[in-house]
């Protein structure tokens, strides 16, 4: 039986992230035909096996078959080179295995929605604290609130859920849709407090305890669905995990807020709003980094802006069930 010289590897098919395929191989000339490799790459583990069928190859020039089956343990980026947008960066949600090729066919939706987050939630903090006398609720700015924060977040939750990430998809149609809130509730047509008040007056309404403590359980909420968020982000990057972290820090804060107001004590209830606009802004610097890194990586830009990939500290479920399977 005659053994190959020369394999070729379909490094194309390689890059485009096929997990199996076949790739010709060159043999001796006294081969009757060429044979085939048949690789399977486990790139989660840093393992690929690859079976080696040497069909009508033979000295006497007559039919045989062998299977040999080995496996290599490999580091990935020296024996397999696959170019950097072959890798997916976890930003906002771990890589998962989605039908079809959408990731490839439609772009990125990811800085649209953290374009809109930023320009909404970053001014909202600077009012929050008062700077440059600044304040009213964001009143100038309920526009922004709506069309930027809600509604470019939205398409962008759109986009994610067609690629396939859920939960950036999840994150960015919470938020959206916070903003939305948060915007129209300033606004008289939606008469928020107007069932609080014995005459029907929104304005009357808002100033009254139960519309207040009312609020502040809505931002409870917020915060206990963020906190969720947080543990997943475990599974994604630094900057991510650290802007959730100070989120749901942010919303206890502003439920405080409510909470004290719907109990009197305006003097207590303004230090807690400074403390959560400082919380908000300083969330969004991590925030603003995950978007210029994203940015430049969208122009090719010769500098990478490192995001802290969490996906290779913590394995998900199925990295470990493959991890075993290979062991």
């Amino acid at each position: 039986m005659s053994t190959a010289r020369h394999a070729t590897l379909d490094l194309d098919r390689m890059r485009t992230g096929a997990r199996e395929f076949w790739t010709p191989m060159e043999f001796p000339r006294d081969c009757r035909g060429p044979g085939w490799i048949h690789l399977e790459v486990w790139r989660d583990v840093g393992f690929f096996f690859f079976t080696m069928s040497d069909e009508n190859v033979s000295e006497k020039q007559e039919t045989s078959t062998a299977e040999v089956l080995r496996r290599i343990q490999t580091a990935e980026s020296v024996l397999l080179p696959i170019p950097r947008d072959a890798f997916e960066k976890l930003y906002l949600s771990p890589k998962t295995p989605t039908a079809g090729n959408l990731r490839r066919t439609f772009g990125n939706p990811t800085p649209i929605s953290l374009l809109g987050f930023l320009l909404a939630a970053t001014p909202a903090a600077m009012l929050t604290m008062g700077w440059r006398g600044s304040g009213g609720n964001g009143g100038a700015i309920l526009p922004v609130y709506i069309f930027f924060g809600g509604m470019v977040q939205i398409f962008g939750a759109v986009g994610e859920w067609i690629i396939g990430n859920t939960f950036s998809c999840a994150l960015f149609f919470t938020y959206g849709t916070f903003w939305i809130v948060q915007g129209t509730s300033n606004m008289p047509f939606y008469a928020v407090g107007a069932n609080y008040s014995p005459t029907g007056n929104t304005l009357e309404g808002i100033e009254t305890p139960e519309y207040n403590a009312t609020v502040g359980l809505y931002y409870v909420t917020l915060a206990v669905l963020t906190f969720v968020y947080l543990i997943c982000s475990i599974r994604t990057n630094v900057c991510l995990f650290l802007a959730l972290f100070l989120l749901v820090i942010t919303f206890a804060l502003t439920a405080g807020v409510f909470f004290q107001t719907a109990l009197g004590h305006a003097a207590e209830a303004a230090k807690l709003q400074k403390a959560a606009g400082a919380f908000n802004f300083a969330l969004c610097i991590p925030i603003w980094h995950i978007f210029i890194a994203q940015i430049l990586d969208a122009v090719d830009f010769p500098i990478t802006l490192p995001v802290g990939d969490l996906s290779t500290v913590i394995l998900g479920k199925t990295q470990k069930a493959r991890k075993r399977d290979v062991e």
